[in-house]
C-alpha cells in the first residue's frame, strides 16, 4: 500500500517518461518485499546451504550490534532475506556531458538529487545508457549489490550481499542504517561521508568486541592511493575542459589524458602497489568522465565526521545529535563547519579513510 501511494503521488507530478520509470521502481521494490523471508525462518530451514546459513548468522549478529552498541535504528531492516534471481539487485547509470566532469543529476521526491539513475532491470539500465549516449554524453553503468530505502521499508539482506567478506557485510548494514538515522536531501557527499564514517568506526568497534585485529592498513593505503590518482585525473580534465580551445582540440586532449592515466596506473601497480591487481578489472573498461563520478563521493568529509566524533566524546548518541544539528544548517554554513572539522583532523595528522572506490571498480552497493 505504501509503495502504491508513493508511486501515485509521484505519477501525479511526473511526465510520461518519469511515469514509466517510477512504475518500474515501484514494481522492483514490491517484488523484493514479496520475496523476502524472515531470517529466523530461513535459518530454521534444514535445506538452506551451510554457507548461506553462516552468512545470515553473521548478518544477524551485526544487525543486533548496530542497534545495541552503535545507537543505530532498531527496526525490521536486515531481519529479512531475499534470494535474488540475478547477480545484482540493481544497476546505476551515471552520465556527464562529453566535455565536463559535472554529472547529469536526477531528482526524486524523497532522496533528492543524485548523480545516477537506478534500475532493477539490466536491460532497462542499458537502454537508459544508450539514450544518454545518443545525447552525446559519457556514460557508465555500475552494479548494485545492495541499497537503502532510507527507512521507508524494512530493507532485506540480499543474496548479492553474501559474496562479501565479514567486514563488508557487517559494514554495509552499519552504513545503510546510518542513512536511515540521518539523511539530507541534495547532499550526497555529506550523506555518504557520514554513513562511511559510521561504517568504518562501527567496524572498528565490531572487531574489537569480537576480539579480532583491526583491518590491514595496507589495503586502506592502496585504495586511498588509487582514489587519489582518479581524483587527480578528474581535476586535470576539469582544467582541460575550461580552456578556451575548440571542442575537437579538447576531445583529442581528453583521449590523451585517459591514455596517460593508464600508463600512470601500470607504473603505480607494478611499483608502489607491489603488483596488486585489484583495480585491473575497472581499468580494463572503456574509461570516460562518467566512470570517474563515484570516486571521492564516499569519503570527502570522513575526516570531518571523525573530528566531530572525537568532539562528542566518542559517544554515539552525542555524535548523532551533533550530526543532526549540522544537517539542519544551510548548505554554505554546513560546508564551512565541515571544512573547520577537516582542518582539525589534518592538523592532527589524520589521513582519512580510503574512498569507496569499489563503486565502479568492483561494485556499486550504496544508494
Amino acid at each position: 500500500m505504501r509503495i502504491a501511494i508513493a508511486a501515485i503521488l509521484v505519477l501525479l507530478v511526473s511526465g510520461c517518461r518519469s511515469i514509466g520509470y517510477y512504475a518500474h521502481v515501484a514494481h522492483g521494490q514490491a517484488a523484493l518485499l514479496h520475496e523476502r523471508r524472515p531470517i529466523a525462518k530461513v535459518l530454521a530451514d534444514p535445506k538452506v546451504p551451510q554457507a548461506t546459513r553462516r552468512r545470515l548468522e553473521l548478518a544477524t549478529e551485526a544487525r543486533r550490534f548496530a542497534s545495541m552498541r552503535l545507537d543505530l535504528p532498531d527496526n525490521r531492516s536486515y531481519t529479512y532475506y531475499v534470494q535474488l534471481d540475478r547477480p545484482w539487485v540493481a544497476w546505476n547509470v551515471f552520465a556527464t556531458p562529453a566535455l565536463s566532469v559535472t554529472p547529469v543529476t536526477h531528482c526524486f521526491p524523497i532522496a533528492g538529487c543524485v548523480a545516477y539513475r537506478g534500475y532493477f532491470d539490466q536491460g532497462l539500465a542499458r537502454r537508459e545508457a544508450e539514450r544518454e549516449k545518443a545525447l552525446g554524453h559519457d556514460v557508465a553503468i555500475g552494479e548494485v549489490p545492495a541499497y537503502s530505502t532510507l527507512g521507508w521499508f524494512a530493507d532485506p539482506i540480499l543474496s548479492s550481499m553474501l559474496r562479501w567478506d565479514d567486514d563488508e557485510l557487517a559494514g554495509t548494514i552499519f552504513h545503510e542504517l546510518a542513512h536511515q538515522k540521518i539523511y539530507v536531501k541534495d547532499d550526497s557527499s555529506f550523506n555518504e561521508s557520514f554513513a562511511t564514517f559510521v561504517e568504518r568506526e562501527g567496524l572498528r568497534e565490531w572487531r574489537s568486541a569480537r576480539n579480532l585485529p583491526q583491518p590491514d592498513e595496507k589495503d586502506d593505503a592502496l585504495e586511498r592511493a588509487f582514489t587519489q590518482q582518479v581524483l587527480a585525473l578528474r581535476e586535470r580534465l576539469k582544467d582541460l575542459y575550461a580552456k578556451p580551445w575548440t571542442d575537437d582540440a579538447k576531445r583529442v586532449a581528453k583521449a590523451e589524458e585517459f591514455e596517460d592515466f593508464r600508463g600512470r596506473y601500470l607504473a603505480w601497480r607494478d611499483g608502489e602497489a607491489g603488483g596488486d591487481r585489484r583495480y585491473d578489472r575497472w581499468m580494463s573498461r572503456s574509461l570516460n568522465n562518467a566512470s570517474l563520478l563515484p570516486f571521492g563521493l564516499y569519503d570527502t568529509w570522513v575526516p570531518s565526521f571523525a573530528a566531530l566524533f572525537d568532539e562528542a566524546g566518542r559517544s554515539w548518541p552525542a555524535f548523532f545529535a551533533r550530526v543532526k544539528a549540522l544537517a539542519k544548517l544551510p548548505p554554505p554554513a554546513r560546508t564551512e563547519e565541515l571544512q573547520r572539522l577537516s582542518r582539525i583532523t589534518v592538523g592532527a595528522g589524520y589521513a582519512g579513510d580510503p574512498a569507496a572506490a569499489g563503486n565502479l571498480a568492483a561494485s556499486t552497493h550504496r544508494r
